[in-house]
């Protein structure tokens, strides 16, 4: 099972993150990983949370706009060039990364980077051949 990312759009001014952190706050989300995109005027907050579809909802009640993405979580050995290796493994599979970010928690000895990729389920076979764990949803909001 895939990861499902929530992606919130949102001007990148101040309190306009608190606002929506305060939104998931009440609504009990609870945040496992994020990251921000931002240009000069907006911003796009990337996050793994463990109810997609209830941040989405209350979030859309509150007229914020965001939707949610399938991205896959692959696990790394936690040394120096893993990244390079595994990156290695996406050209030699010619897979387009749209972006990436890490996930704030290890797993055992294990780093897990969050990737998005424009087909995700061709990456996912191809990681899998190449011997790389894939973290399912389950393994990632500890439900």
């Amino acid at each position: 099972m895939n990861v499902t990312q929530l992606s919130v759009f949102m001007e990148n001014k101040p309190g306009h993150l608190q606002s929506v952190l305060k939104i998931l706050a009440d609504a009990k989300i609870n945040i496992i990983t994020l990251t921000i995109a931002e240009t000069s005027d907006f911003g796009i907050l990337r996050m793994i949370v463990n109810d997609a579809e209830k941040a989405k909802q209350v979030l859309h009640d509150a007229r914020i706009t965001c939707s949610t993405t399938e991205v896959l979580a692959v696990e790394l050995d936690d040394k120096p060039g893993s990244l390079f290796k595994a990156i290695d493994a996406f050209v030699k599979n010619r897979l387009n990364i749209e972006y990436m970010y890490a996930f704030t928690e290890k797993r055992g000895d294990k780093a897990v980077m969050i990737f998005r990729f424009d087909d995700i389920e061709t990456a996912k076979k191809a990681l899998v051949q190449e011997g790389y764990q894939i973290v399912n949803k389950i393994d990632i909001i500890g439900a």
